[in-house]
């Protein structure tokens, strides 16, 4: 039997049970005793749990099965020599040089924490996990909190991931943080979006917070508390510039606030909000500062949560908000210089714009599963679904949705650490193209579903109906389509500048497309407004495909594959073209055919993005993040099927009578030949072979029974 856990004597906690100690953390270093701390009961201060030393997971669940793999932790160690989360005063020499040069990282070992977490989290098709896919669907219909799936979640560490690793947390790449929120979002998009708000609460302060504020928060976060980040109010929505809510300072240095804070992620459950006030007495973005609150430390009546708002998706979810009258912020509340609120929130927003592009592509990987397993057992006319033209079509153009998302998506995780001047370029594209192909690919598998991703509870527990509901709230939170649309048609000089000069930091971008390659931490400091450097993966986009061309000479797609590549190349200079026609786009009027160049340049990016990663050598099975979720053995299939999806979106609309630039000719097969290549390691993810199309979920494909028909 494993042991019981400790409990801790000090005051006030009463020998409260704390969580176990985190596989997904990061060892402290050896020898060394955790330094005393405050004696209460709060749960960031209770001792390890020492059933968890001794190869048990959650007290009382024995972990150490035959075959079991070590903690992703365990494993780390010996990946990332000489690294260790400090706490105390090494934490404090930590936070003296934040800003100083990083030492790069090696590769994240390939069966990493997005493995561990879906290990842990065990088959969502077994009722009795905490965190089910039955469960899942309870809490939807009474629009409950998922509190037990929370706090699977917290019992693993995923909080951990949402404190950098100089304070403490193992928060030092980006991409690894999105693999794991990709987990998280494949098994249930609420879940997701309510334990990763935490870290976008936390982000300002870890970009701009003064360390002690930044040590108070990390404490808080690795506690398993949630933190909520309150920009928005009833009567502006996304228009943050005329933000109401005030904070006037006091003689103790502390603030007085008063006004309301609407729509919030967590606001009745978060006691820490990371919120925006004016604090100026003018109407511009100077007015306005950032301020940490704590509800706690207030009269009663003086921050009153106000209901939770019903929704049409993440039904369980904490959508709601508080009012403050003559509340306090003590002194210390304020995050940065004040007047750089909506500076430092402008500048942190990449990095939230990164994080949902895992939540769409855990939808995808929900909805793809759901549509395959269904085409793959239904059967209609005497031949599966799977096996008949349009739901075929629809099935494999929904799979080079997920691809083309998915290439965005890991491109944008690598260059938070690579190419931090990029980024607002890079995201503000990523948060507008995986989102919407994202809403594509959920509409192709509700045609191929047919009535069953209509009725409710009639196939599947419903869970398809719940991703399409959910799923909606995603392009439109942390900056909707239209604004990320308008946030990079602001920066359409910056990239025909850049373009034309042929700007490109080759060993940068040769480090963001190389999953393998080292880089240096994730440093939120070092995010800016706008791109310093345009775009590089548009604008190494030439040299990637020369080396297409190279790699791809003698295979059997290689014709093809450079001919698609070349007309990319076509479409991009033309559409640079177009996009310099605008010129200076100053003020707020922007023309309505703007957003149809940003659309297409996003989809430029995309497939430019597919092209690297091809040319690499590295887009040809899993990375070292973890398995990869939606498998395919043939990766030139891949990027065929990517490219002849996008370069019809990137090419300019044709007028009656225009000659056009066509897309090359070519086999009109190809998302049915995708398909089949889909389903062939699906196959083999069955039978236990096809490295790299495990599911990040820790789940199996389930065998297909031919001939249902009901």
């Amino acid at each position: 039997m494993p042991q019981r856990p400790r409990r801790f004597r000090g005051g006030g906690g009463g020998g409260r049970r704390g969580p176990p100690t985190c596989p997904g953390g990061v060892r402290r270093g050896a020898g060394r005793r955790r330094p005393r701390t405050a004696r209460h009961g709060g749960a960031h201060h209770e001792r390890q749990d020492s059933a968890r030393r001794h190869g048990t997971g959650v007290a009382g669940r024995n972990t150490a099965r035959r075959g079991a793999r070590q903690p992703y932790g365990h494993r780390l160690r010996h990946a990332v020599r000489g690294r260790r989360a400090r706490t105390g005063r090494g934490a404090d020499r930590r936070n003296d040089r934040v800003n100083a040069p990083a030492t790069p990282l090696p590769p994240v070992p390939a069966d990493g924490p997005a493995a561990s977490l879906g290990e842990w989290l065990g088959d969502p098709r077994d009722p009795s996990r905490p965190f089910s896919y039955a469960a899942s669907a309870r809490w939807d219909r009474a629009e409950e909190f998922p509190a037990a799936a929370v706090r699977a979640l917290d019992e693993w560490g995923l909080g951990r991931h949402y404190v950098p690793a100089a304070h403490g947390g193992s928060l030092s790449r980006l991409d690894v943080l999105l693999d794991l929120v990709r987990v998280v979002a494949r098994r249930d998009l609420t879940v997701a979006v309510a334990h990763t708000k935490t870290f976008l609460g936390s982000a300002c302060v870890w970009a701009a917070g003064a360390p002690e504020q930044i040590r108070a928060l990390a404490r808080h976060v690795l506690a398993g508390a949630p933190v909520a980040w309150g920009l928005t109010e009833r009567p502006h929505g996304s228009d943050l510039t005329a933000d109401e809510f005030s904070a006037v300072r006091s003689e103790d240095g502390g603030y007085t606030l008063n006004g309301e804070k609407w729509l919030i992620n967590n606001g009745t459950r978060a006691d820490l909000v990371c919120l925006l006030a004016r604090t100026g007495e003018g109407r511009g973005p100077r007015d306005l500062s950032l301020i940490l609150l704590d509800k706690r430390r207030n009269e009663p009546g003086a921050v009153r949560n106000t209901p939770k708002i019903p929704t049409h998706g993440i039904r369980g979810a904490d959508i709601s908000g508080f009012t403050c009258r003559r509340a306090r912020a003590l002194p210390g509340a304020l995050v940065g210089v004040e007047g750089t609120g909506l500076e430092t929130v402008l500048r942190v927003l990449p990095v939230t714009r990164a994080v949902c592009t895992a939540l769409s592509l855990g939808a995808a990987d929900q909805a793809l599963d759901l549509a395959t397993e269904f085409a793959e057992e239904r059967e209609l006319y005497g031949r599966r679904v799977v096996e008949l033209g349009r739901p075929a079509l629809l099935l494999g153009q929904a799979y080079a949705l997920a691809y083309a998302g998915e290439a965005v998506s890991r491109v944008l995780g690598r260059a938070a650490q690579c190419l931090p001047g990029e980024l607002p370029v890079m995201s503000a594209v990523a948060k507008a193209v995986v989102p919407s192909a994202v809403d594509e690919l959920i509409g192709h598998c509700a045609e191929v579903l047919g009535a069953r991703s209509f009725l409710d509870g009639a196939h599947a527990d419903g869970r398809f109906q719940k991703l399409e509901r959910d799923h909606r709230i995603v392009g439109i939170f942390d900056g909707s389509t239209v604004v990320n649309r308008h946030a990079l048609i602001r920066q359409f000089p910056i990239l025909v500048r850049a373009h034309g000069n042929g700007t490109v930091d080759a060993p940068a971008l040769a480090a963001v497309t190389d999953p393998s390659a080292p880089m240096p931490d994730l440093d939120l400091t070092r995010l800016g407004l706008v791109s310093s450097g345009g775009c590089g993966i548009v604008q190494g986009l030439g040299a990637a495909v020369a080396r297409l061309r190279e790699r791809a000479a003698g295979r059997p797609a290689g014709l093809r594959l450079g001919e698609l590549a070349q007309s990319l190349l076509h479409a991009r200079d033309a559409l640079h073209e177009e996009m310099a026609t605008l010129g200076g786009l100053a003020g707020k009027d922007v023309p309505p055919h703007a957003f149809d160049l940003a659309r297409r340049y996003e989809w430029c990016f995309a497939a430019a993005a597919a092209v690297h990663l091809w040319s690499a050598g590295r887009d040809d099975g899993p990375d070292e993040a973890g398995p990869r979720p939606v498998p395919c053995d043939d990766e030139d299939l891949r990027l065929e099927a990517v490219l002849a999806l996008a370069l019809p979106r990137v090419h300019r609309p044709v007028l009656p009578g225009e000659a056009s630039d066509p897309v090359p000719d070519g086999p009109g097969d190809v998302f049915e030949r995708l398909l089949t290549s889909v389903r062939r390691a699906r196959a083999a993810t069955r039978e236990g072979g096809a490295p790299g199309s495990v599911p990040r979920d820790g789940t199996a494909q389930p065998e297909p029974t031919p001939g249902r028909t009901t």
